[in-house]
């Protein structure tokens, strides 16, 4: 069976919008009469489920927060009786109380087909070898791509992270030709294929990333060294996991999976509604989602929204590169800084992808270095070519940054390598 499913993909805006404005009436109804919190945040708002007739009125409801859900842990937002949750996941906790996402049976299969469909948008099939690199367990990244492989059909090896010698063993000897895991893990894995002489022996053809920002010289970076189509994937263990939006050939977005989801844009600051086309902050409402309902969830994630013809004939709406997070912004010295503005900085000058961005604070003023891994290439270079490239970085940074960090070049290989999420930022100030 393929996945590519024209007659909800290529729909016409209005079916769509039908279709939506339908799912949206049952899931507020769902979770007005199954979940307190959202009663009690529609009724200081005066609103009923009655109030919400079609997706013209989603803007009336209440924003979701990350901190309304940690309050609500663990079990202040489950729509369902426990006995109909067959599965739960969960996020890292690293910031705080985690944050659990109950699934039901018919939650997972819709999971499962929006995965599947962002497998078969990255030219896959019954035929190919999905290689899963994604963390296992309380994480959604394995999971998810993992039921979307076995949905489509497609022989699935689910590696998890880590070992990556046992990945490139794998990865040879089973055909492996769909590589799903975190960016930052691909670049390590090129990088280890390529060192190792193993580059002729692998038979990768497209590659699934997501789970943290990567930009466009990143994406380029790893097709140039594996050989493979780079396909942007995106999601939230909040709204599911991965699937909720997924890049087509055309590589120019990520096509939202619109009859499970609705997107919205918003100002970060005042929560206005923006057009499309405008840059904000992207807000979701699960809308076949039911054990763990999510209307208007505030991601934190910077974007912009579009609604273009695509070359793949899909009409699904398209998220474009994630920009950054309103919460992994830094503010230094009074300027807005993004980690994915940095990476663009340094491939598109030619170094390494394995950096780090060291913030402090010195009397009262914020230090701000870049530590940057010597490529191959230029390990050889002198003490004066070396000096030359970092005086190039500070001023290139300038430009784009409007400040100019320390930029220290160190030995190739001597930054800790990722197997799940890159640790790219070390805040001193918070200490």
């Amino acid at each position: 069976m393929s996945y590519f499913q024209p007659e909800i993909e290529c729909a016409s805006r209005e079916t769509m919008r039908a279709l939506q404005s339908e799912r949206l009436r049952k899931i507020v109804r769902h979770a007005y009469d199954n979940v307190p919190f959202y009663r009690e945040s529609m009724g200081k708002k005066g609103l009923t489920p009655d109030d919400i007739q079609s997706v013209d009125d989603l803007p009336k409801l209440p924003f979701v927060s990350k901190d309304d859900l940690r309050e609500a842990y663990p079990y202040g937002l489950l729509a369902v009786p426990r006995s109909q949750v067959v599965r739960i996941q969960s996020t890292s906790g690293t910031t705080g109380k985690r944050v659990v996402g109950f699934y039901t049976q018919e939650d997972i299969d819709h999971w499962d087909e929006c995965c599947a469909r962002a497998i078969v948008a990255a030219g896959g099939s019954k035929e190919d070898v999905v290689h899963v690199s994604y963390g296992y367990g309380l994480f959604t990244g394995g999971p998810g791509l993992n039921g979307g492989s076995h949905k489509l059909g497609s022989m699935t090896l689910p590696m998890s992270s880590g070992n990556s010698d046992r990945q490139i063993q794998f990865m040879c000897d089973l055909g492996s030709t769909i590589l799903c895991c975190t960016p930052s893990y691909a670049a390590y894995l090129a990088e280890t294929i390529i060192s190792g002489g193993m580059r002729d022996k692998i038979a990768l053809k497209a590659g699934i990333f997501g789970a943290e920002a990567w930009s466009e010289e990143m994406r380029r970076d790893i097709e140039a060294k594996l050989g493979i189509k780079a396909y942007d994937i995106y999601g939230l263990t909040e709204l599911s996991g991965p699937g909720v939006s997924f890049e087509c050939s055309e590589q120019t977005g990520m096509h939202v999976n619109e009859d499970c989801y609705i997107t919205e844009i918003i100002d970060p600051k005042t929560g206005e509604v923006l057009p499309e086309g405008s840059k904000g902050e992207l807000v979701f409402t699960a809308i076949a989602k039911y054990g763990f309902p999510m209307i208007r969830y505030r991601t934190r994630d910077i974007s912009v929204l579009r609604r273009q013809p695509c070359s793949c004939g899909r009409t699904f709406l398209k998220i474009g590169r994630l920009m950054g997070r309103t919460d992994d912004m830094l503010i230094i010295r009074g300027v807005n800084v993004f980690p994915s503005q940095i990476e663009t900085v340094l491939l598109q000058e030619g170094c390494s992808p394995n950096y780090q961005i060291i913030v402090g604070r010195v009397n009262h003023t914020d230090t701000f270095e870049i530590k940057v891994e010597l490529t191959p290439e230029m390990v050889a270079d002198t003490v004066k070519e070396i000096e030359k490239r970092e005086n190039d970085l500070v001023e290139a940074m300038r430009s784009m940054l409007g400040i100019s960090p320390k930029i220290t070049l160190v030995a190739h290989r001597s930054i800790a390598r990722s197997e799940g999420k890159a640790v790219r930022v070390i805040d001193n100030r918070k200490i």
